[in-house]
């Protein structure tokens, strides 16, 4: 099994969902920005790394700010693949995803990103805008260096879509739960479990929920039937909050994180 599959299976084993972890790389600064990933990365099974975008139209106000103070610390597609491999390098078990837009890697050029993604430890990654119909756009360059092209579905997601999306799919699904950007409330808990049953009916892939998972018992209770609970905005905020006091940060980041984790338990 691939890194992601075996983390699932791990999780499977013991009895509970994967907590999945996001945080904008290079926020609020490169220094900081290693400090904070390697101590989420402690806590969480899998860990999204944002690449830092100008215009991140699927993030709400919170990622939103995090991608401007990264750009404004100099933050470029290199030091995030820095801050990755000192991810890797500390976590040898954990998955590592990169997740964000297609302007960067299109810029870079698919193979060249897929590449140096590879080369750092990445084991998959999640470009927020390409949807399964245009993914053939970067699919072959990322089969071709052992990345697993992770795609999003959405409670206004078609049966057509979900196919497509069941058939490209690698590592897992990752569901919206919502109709709206990261960071908002999260979609009725019962809808969010019917549209799951619906998607089991064309993969067996992991699935995944995030978008509005904010406290330990919406975690908690998105646990009981994903796969894996995305927490984002959450972990992202705790920057936000003590922005002139960084090693209050990484406290209430590792308390936060703790807590999420435990919060996945079956």
């Amino acid at each position: 099994m691939d890194r992601l599959s075996q983390v699932f299976a791990r999780c499977a084993t013991e009895n509970r969902a994967a907590l999945v972890g996001y945080l904008t790389a290079g926020d609020p600064s490169m220094e900081v920005s290693e400090v904070l990933m390697l101590t989420l990365a402690s806590q969480v099974d899998i860990i999204e790394i944002g690449i830092p975008f100008s215009d991140p139209v699927a993030d709400g106000p919170v990622i939103q700010a995090a991608s401007e103070r990264a750009l404004a610390a100099g933050i470029h597609i290199a030091d995030v693949f820095l801050i990755a491999e000192k991810v890797r390098k500390y976590n040898p078990e954990i998955g590592i995803v990169l997740m964000g837009y297609a302007n960067v890697p299109y810029t870079m050029g698919f193979d060249a990103f897929a590449k140096d993604a590879k080369s750092v430890g990445v084991d998959g990654v999640l470009l927020v805008d390409i949807p399964a119909e245009e993914s053939e756009i970067c699919a072959a360059a990322f089969r071709a260096h052992g990345l697993s092209q992770i795609m999003l579905l959405a409670p206004t997601s078609t049966e057509q879509r979900v196919k497509l999306a069941a058939d490209i799919a690698q590592g897992f699904i990752y569901y919206v739960s919502l109709a709206g950007t990261t960071g908002a409330n999260m979609g009725e808990v019962t809808a969010v479990r019917e549209k799951l049953a619906f998607i089991r009916q064309y993969t067996k892939l992991p699935i995944c929920v995030g978008f509005g998972v904010k406290t330990p018992e919406q975690a908690k209770s998105v646990a009981s039937f994903a796969d894996g609970v995305v927490v984002g905005s959450h972990f992202v905020s705790q920057i936000t909050s003590n922005l002139d006091d960084y090693d209050a940060v990484r406290r209430s980041l590792l308390q936060s994180a703790s807590v999420m984790a435990s919060a996945m338990a079956r």
